[in-house]
C-alpha cells in the first residue's frame, strides 16, 4: 500500500480530501463570478492552467509557488510576454518555446514563478493559430481575472479550514544552524526545492528539538551499568 502515500511531506489523507473539496469550490467560484462580472450570464469564464493553479493554491498552499503574487503575477505575465512572442515570432514550434522558456524566465526575474504560468504561455501560442487569435487583453481577462478569484477562494476557504494563506513562515526556535547555514547547505545541493528557507530552517530546528528528545528519553531507558 506504499504506493498510496502521499508524495508530499507532511500530507495527510484528509487534508487531500479538504483540498479536492476547496479546489471545487475555487474553480467554481472564480469561473461564474468572472463570467458574471463581465456581463456572460452562468456560462463559466475559465483558462484551462487555472485548474493546475488551483492545485497549487488548496493542496500546497505553503509553497512559494502558491503565494498570491506568484499565481496572479505569474499567469498574467506569462500571457503577456506570450502575446509579444507570437506577434514577433512567425512559426509556431519556435514560438512555443520562446513563450514557455521566456515566461519562466520573466517569472523568475520577477519573484512570481509559477508552473501553470507555462501553460497560460503555451496555450496563448496554441491559440494565435486559430481562427480567433487572442486579442491584448487576454493576459488581465480572463487570465488576471481568474487567477485574483481563484486566490480569493483560497484565502477564504484557508481562513475556515484553519490554514494559513497567504503563507506566513514559523519563527524558527534556536537551533545549531544559522541562516548562512542554511543557504550554504542550499548552493551545495545545487537543486531548486519547493519551500521557503524560512520553513525549511523552522523544519530543521524542530527535527533537532525532537532528536534532542529521543536522545534524552532513550538515556532514561537505558539500565544502569
Amino acid at each position: 500500500m506504499h504506493v498510496f502515500r502521499p508524495i508530499l511531506a507532511g500530507g495527510a489523507f484528509g487534508d487531500r480530501l479538504l483540498a479536492s473539496a476547496g479546489a471545487a469550490c475555487g474553480i467554481a467560484f472564480a469561473g461564474l463570478f468572472a463570467a458574471y462580472a463581465l456581463g456572460l450570464g452562468t456560462l463559466p469564464l475559465l483558462v484551462a492552467p487555472i485548474g493546475a493553479s488551483a492545485v497549487l493554491v488548496f493542496a500546497v498552499p505553503a509553497s512559494p509557488l502558491a503565494q498570491p503574487w506568484a499565481v496572479i503575477g505569474g499567469n498574467a505575465l506569462s500571457g503577456a510576454w506570450a502575446l509579444l512572442v507570437v506577434h514577433a515570432v512567425p512559426h509556431e514550434a519556435t514560438a512555443a518555446g520562446l513563450a514557455v522558456g521566456g515566461a519562466i524566465l520573466v517569472m523568475s526575474l520577477l519573484r512570481c514563478l509559477h508552473p501553470p504560468g507555462g501553460a497560460v504561455a503555451l496555450s496563448v501560442v496554441l491559440a494565435a493559430a486559430g481562427p480567433a487569435p487572442l486579442g491584448w487583453g487576454f493576459p488581465l481577462s480572463p487570465v488576471a481575472l481568474d487567477s485574483t478569484l481563484l486566490v480569493l477562494a483560497g484565502v477564504a476557504f484557508h481562513r475556515l479550514s484553519g490554514h494559513a494563506y497567504p503563507h506566513h513562515p514559523a519563527a524558527a526556535p534556536p537551533s545549531a544552524f544559522a541562516p548562512e547555514d542554511i543557504d550554504a547547505a542550499l548552493a551545495d545541493m545545487h537543486e531548486t526545492f519547493d519551500i521557503a528557507r524560512e520553513d525549511l530552517d523552522a523544519l530543521l530546528a524542530r527535527a533537532a528539538h525532537h532528536a534532542g528528545v529521543r536522545r534524552r528519553r532513550r538515556g532514561r531507558s537505558s539500565p544502569p551499568r
